[in-house]
């Protein structure tokens, strides 16, 4: 996976960098635009079915218009999330007591009304239903998405809990207590305000989507949001999201953005003009969220999922976003597609930390060895002390200590240090045989530094195709390659396991194939026996990556296409989280495998070269 070419100098490997997971925006913009979707699709529906799939979970079928939704309600402390799904999930055999009471309550209650107070993360579901008597009686169940804290809480019409999934004593909170009987109220929340008064439409509104406190109907001026933001010694974006409810830091940075100041600057210092621009950017996203003007979108990073939000984001404007038709399909499509690269990246955790654990020892080794390199450079000077001694040493003074003599290969005169109990034929072989030492290990670490660097890109190239693998597939063979270099021991008689896995197959813009090796056994098949001669070839240039191939079925091939395939080699490449990569390609005919070299590893002479960004949502994958 390492394209080695005459000149190319050994990029040793950086300290491997963990990605931290941004704080996700499952904020209370999120909840509005969920709010609104679940007032558009169950509003009058009854409620059809009740389970719960999971200890801290329900799933609702919904019927409403002639249609059935089914939605599904989390308080997991890992992943709280509530979203319309078309999946079912099996349920256990006994339901729960919190699903039974649920269905003695709730089976056929119509839904009211979906509210949510202020820009808490809380959904209210309003519902009503006949008692045993016949009595109409109103309900809610109540899902609070608050990380750790989330829960599901059924309550009276007098907001009196009748039971929650999740139940929390004083014992656990001294805050608020979660048990039966117990009146409901909402925490407060940090003495954060409600950034909705910032615009008319909120204040002004008698939307029953939010529940509004008492001070929600006064608005916040410019003024109120001066004195919060001077108040604040910290970075702007953290001001914001610990200055008012429902902003995650991630929509604080987006409106540090759209204002155009750094949000990471001190907000106590911030000028007027910036203040004056923040403040717009904030009171025009309150206005677009009261008046449900949401455009769902995910951004991704290559082919991963790397955040979403209920509208576009524009600090992401350097790499692809894909709106979507409804916040639920969001947030099923985004949270499916991040569990796949989790589940990928935790079975590929113990090979992950063999192949790092080898690739540091053989950098330390890399090092020692080019620190002992640089001490044979003394050998050519102790060969000429040598030579010296022997042409100048017959006028040496007895036990002296040193000799000043012409240096006949410079013209230059040199001082010789001596070791005065010595003769001068003795000092003459005593540097000759430093000369002879020092030669030979510079011949010995000439070929062992070659070997431990072809052994360092090589691991790099693993670590590349661990970083690009999909599918447990992908990993069988990158298992196998482990196991034929000597890193993973082969268990007893096991025979070879039957490798499924397969290059990505895409499609360009005006037809053309183009496939890209997940691993190195790949590369080398791709290159040397799937592509043909006149097919192109290419490669980041000096850093580990796949081997993509264009085939060209003896058409002439437009540049687009060329861009695209180089696309493909910056995206799986070490490189891909760079702006640019530089792309080397050329006719597969003249790449060159050395004899014995390791998988993946290949050489060539003249390519041309562009520089690349590695933007390949345009490209259609098949395979």
């Amino acid at each position: 996976m390492y394209n080695c070419r005459r000149g190319n100098a050994l990029r040793l490997p950086a300290e491997m960098k963990k990605r931290t997971e941004i704080d996700m925006a499952f904020d209370g913009i999120t909840i509005a635009n969920i709010t609104k979707e679940l007032e558009e699709t169950l509003l009058g529906g009854r409620i059809y079915k009740i389970a719960q799939p999971e200890n801290d979970e329900l799933l609702l079928t919904i019927k409403n218009n002639g249609s059935q939704y089914r939605l599904l309600l989390s308080a997991d402390a890992s992943l709280p999330i509530v979203y319309l799904t078309q999946n079912n999930k099996p349920s256990p055999l006994t339901a729960p007591g919190f699903c039974m009471l649920l269905r003695k309550h709730l089976q056929n209650a119509r839904i009211t009304a979906v509210s949510q107070p202020g820009l808490e993360r809380v959904i209210h579901l309003h519902l009503e239903h006949l008692n045993e008597l016949g009595d109409l009686c109103q309900k809610k169940l109540i899902v609070e998405i608050m990380g750790k804290h989330s829960n599901l809480i059924f309550c009276d019409d007098d907001d009196k809990i009748i039971d929650s999934i999740k139940h929390i004593s004083g014992m656990v909170s001294s805050v608020r207590e979660v048990l039966p009987g117990r009146p409901y109220f909402l925490p407060q929340t940090q003495n954060k305000w409600n950034p909705l008064r910032f615009c008319t439409q909120y204040t002004e509104s008698s939307s029953p989507r939010f529940i509004k406190a008492q001070e929600d109907s006064i608005p916040l001026t410019y003024v109120n949001f001066c004195s919060h933001m001077k108040a604040k010694p910290m970075a702007v974006y953290k001001a914001l999201y610990t200055s008012y409810t429902g902003l995650s830091p991630l929509i604080a940075q987006e409106l540090c953005c759209r204002a155009k100041i750094d949000a990471d600057i001190p907000a106590n210092v911030l000028e007027d003009d910036a203040l004056q621009a923040l403040h717009q950017a904030l009171a025009d996203t309150m206005a677009q969220t009261a008046s449900g003007n949401f455009i769902p979108s995910i951004v991704y990073e290559g082919r991963a999922p790397l955040e979403y939000a209920a509208f576009p984001l524009t600090l992401y404007t350097d790499k692809a976003s894909k709106p979507c038709d409804s916040i639920s399909q969001l947030l099923e499509q985004f949270y499916a597609e991040r569990s796949v690269i989790t589940r990928i990246r935790q079975k590929s955790a113990d090979l992950r930390k063999i192949v790092q654990t080898a690739l540091e020892r053989n950098v330390k080794k890399y090092d020692l060895q080019m620190q002992q390199m640089k001490d044979t450079e003394k050998r050519e000077k102790y060969k000429i002390y040598g030579e010296l001694i022997n042409t100048y040493g017959y006028n040496m003074e007895p036990e002296a200590q040193s000799m000043e003599a012409l240096n006949y290969y410079t013209n230059e005169t040199v001082t010789i240090p001596l070791d005065n109990t010595l003769t001068p034929q003795e000092n003459a072989q005593k540097y000759f045989d430093k000369y002879g030492k020092l030669k030979r290990t510079y011949e010995a670490l000439s070929e062992l530094t070659v070997q431990v660097k072809e052994e360092i890109e090589h691991l790099e190239s693993i670590l590349a195709a661990l970083d690009i693998a999909t599918q447990e597939e992908d990993l069988v063979q990158i298992r196998e390659e482990l196991v034929e270099s000597g890193y993973i021991r082969r268990k007893g008689n096991a025979k070879k396991t039957k490798i499924t896995s397969r290059p990505f197959h895409y499609v360009s813009s005006d037809g053309f194939p183009i496939y890209v090796g997940k691993n190195n056994y790949q590369n080398d098949e791709l290159t040397f026996k799937f592509a043909n001669g006149g097919d192109w070839w290419f490669h980041a240039k000096q850093m580990p990556g796949s081997h993509v191939i264009l085939k060209t079925e003896g058409k002439e091939v437009p540049d687009r296409t060329f861009e695209e395939a180089a696309k493909l080699a910056a995206y799986y490449s070490k490189g891909r989280g760079q702006d640019k990569v530089e792309i080397d390609y050329i006719q597969r005919k003249h790449v060159k495998k050395p004899a014995g070299a390791k998988p993946g590893f290949v050489v060539y002479y003249t390519n041309y070269s562009m520089t690349i960004d590695t933007d390949i949502s345009s490209l259609s994958l098949l395979s």
